[in-house]
């Protein structure tokens, strides 16, 4: 049976390391940095606040699991204002999570992948008025639960910035062993 490390190597991801589970604790400073709305998801994604749930459902749902996988990309940038080159890291990161949060659903049935960003599934998200179209491969980000993603890092023994002129997004898989 592959195991989650395994699963995460063959994925392609850049830097990987088992979560301190301790450390997923979420936060309203950060429900507040979503709540600033600069990337436009707020109260427009299914997959975003308030949408996605509140900071206690967050809380309830990551206390179920035991274990967890950090996963990151990343890529060089050719300067700090490389966006298009920023763009590239997050598709990447985004295509290998996606297959890795697909694959780790099916090694462990109950897991809570979240990913960085908001859902792109679909071009326009049908939030508030209609049912999301693909409510089994939307995903939340770790920010939209409230979580600290930097802290959580280094409490897991796992780097947050690799250097001037590169990017790294970090998602997760929690799960339980079964």
């Amino acid at each position: 049976m592959t195991d989650m490390m395994t699963l995460a190597e063959e994925n392609g991801f850049s830097h990987i390391a088992y979560a301190d589970m301790s450390a997923f604790v979420p936060m309203p400073d950060i429900r507040k940095m979503c709540a600033a709305d600069r990337c436009g998801k707020w109260n427009n994604n299914w997959a975003c606040p308030p949408a996605c749930g509140s900071l206690e459902t967050a809380a309830e749902q990551i206390r179920r699991y035991k274990r967890g996988i950090l996963v990151q990309t990343t890529g060089e940038l050719a300067d700090e204002f490389d966006y298009e080159g920023m763009q590239e890291v997050s598709r990447r990161h985004k295509r290998s999570f996606s297959d890795f949060a697909r694959q780790a659903q099916l090694l462990y049935h109950d897991c809570l992948p979240l990913t960085a960003g908001t859902c792109d599934i679909c071009t326009k998200c049908t939030y508030p008025s209609r049912p999301c179209r693909f409510p089994s491969k939307r995903l939340s980000s770790m920010e939209a639960y409230g979580l600290w993603v930097s802290d959580i890092c280094t409490r897991s023994g796992l780097g947050y910035n690799y250097g001037a002129h590169t990017m790294t997004y970090t998602s997760c898989v929690l799960y339980n062993e079964e």
